[in-house]
């Protein structure tokens, strides 16, 4: 008998994946072909074996090729989070993935400006259009805000009186972005800022922007700062340090810090322990990124910091993400004669499944407060 004749017909490989993919949704309350805004309409048949071999990065990269649509992707992604099905599917590539980023360091200073290159160099036009009036490219604050802008704004002064600023404070952005924060600081606080970034497009920006205030902004790694600082914060950053150089990363902050010095720093964490990331966004949004977990935060700052705050508002990047998305959407007719409409699927994929994980809790947004040696005083985080 010939190894031909015992082959499996590719029509009855394909159903059986959509029934037991169709069994997996159903654990979510998720229809397969159903007609409510969650449920997701698939178009090309290999759809199925396509995510149970390469799960998140199969799933993303099918969408981009329009195997299959949803009204509400951001809905879709959180109910399938929240039922925990990514964890019922663990394809070869991830695992190859996790060998990768155990041996090598994929965020070591040769792939530093990677992610500068590839992501935020795209086009100020697009983040412009995506973002709130200062081009705050991190989680929002929206305990009292009903804006975009509002909630930047409100994470800023947030910032602000976690740091508790003065006068001639000399103050360290890391990842300074545009230059929205930076300039926020030094004309409401009258401090003077210095500000890095990976990006050459953000460094132009954020020059320009704060163009005759005491602000200095720099295109380099965070392992080339200079001199001391009273205060330092980092907003969105520490997203693309990596879990080989967490204590590299803090290990320089606190070197560059005085004494008397307080560092706040903004991350998305993630609840589980990892070494790698979501396999898709990784290749097509933030290169070479990972998410901290709360045990990989704690084992870097050990030694090396006191602790004294953690506050979680990580249902806030949701509703972030939402308002971007809605600003990317209303502006595709501008924005399509620079990005084709593989882009368009691209970045709404991004911006709604992003907001479908942290609506599901599987992602958080952490603002910690650190302090070199502690002072002589209890200290009271701001809310």
């Amino acid at each position: 008998m010939s190894t031909r004749s015992l082959a499996i017909p590719s029509k009855i490989r394909t159903r059986g994946f959509e029934e037991k993919f169709s069994r997996l949704l159903q654990l979510a309350d998720v229809e397969l072909n159903g007609k409510r805004p969650w449920d997701i309409r698939v178009h090309d048949p290999r759809f199925y074996a396509r995510v149970f071999a390469d799960g998140a990065l199969g799933l993303g990269e099918s969408y981009m090729d329009e195997w299959w649509d949803c009204e509400q992707v951001d809905e879709f992604v959180h109910r399938v989070l929240w039922a925990r099905l990514n964890t019922t599917i663990k394809p070869w590539k991830e695992a190859l993935d996790r060998i990768r980023a155990t041996l090598l360091n994929l965020q070591d200073q040769a792939r530093a400006y990677d992610v500068g290159r590839r992501h935020y160099d795209i086009g100020n036009a697009l983040y412009e259009r995506m973002l709130d009036r200062r081009m705050l490219y991190s989680c929002g604050y929206w305990k009292n805000a009903t804006t975009l802008d509002e909630a930047q704004e409100a994470k800023l002064d947030l910032v602000c009186r976690k740091l508790r600023l003065a006068p001639g404070t000399r103050v360290l952005d890391i990842g300074c972005g545009w230059g929205g924060a930076a300039r926020f600081v030094a004309e409401r606080y009258h401090v003077d800022v210095v500000g890095i970034t990976v990006s050459e497009q953000q460094a132009s920006h954020a020059r320009e922007l704060c163009r005759g205030l005491p602000v200095e902004i720099h295109l380099q790694d965070y392992r080339a700062i200079q001199g001391r600082f009273d205060r330092a914060y980092s907003l969105g950053m520490f997203e693309h340090v990596g879990h080989k150089n967490y204590g590299t990363y803090m290990q320089v902050v606190s070197e560059h810090l005085n004494e008397e010095g307080i560092f706040v720093l903004q991350t998305v964490g993630a609840n589980d322990t990892d070494t790698t990331g979501n396999l898709w966004a990784e290749r097509y949004i933030f290169p070479n990124s990972m998410l901290p977990s709360a045990r990989q935060i704690a084992v870097a700052i050990e030694g090396r910091f006191v602790l004294e705050d953690w506050q979680n508002f990580g249902p806030d990047y949701d509703t972030t993400l939402m308002h971007w998305f809605k600003n990317f959407n209303q502006s595709w007719e501008t924005l399509k004669s620079t990005y084709d409409d593989r882009f368009y699927r691209m970045w709404k994929y991004y911006l709604l499944s992003f907001a479908g994980s942290f609506r599901a809790r599987h992602n958080q947004l952490w603002q910690i407060v650190l302090s070199p040696r502690g002072g002589p005083t209890r200290y009271d985080a701001p809310r």
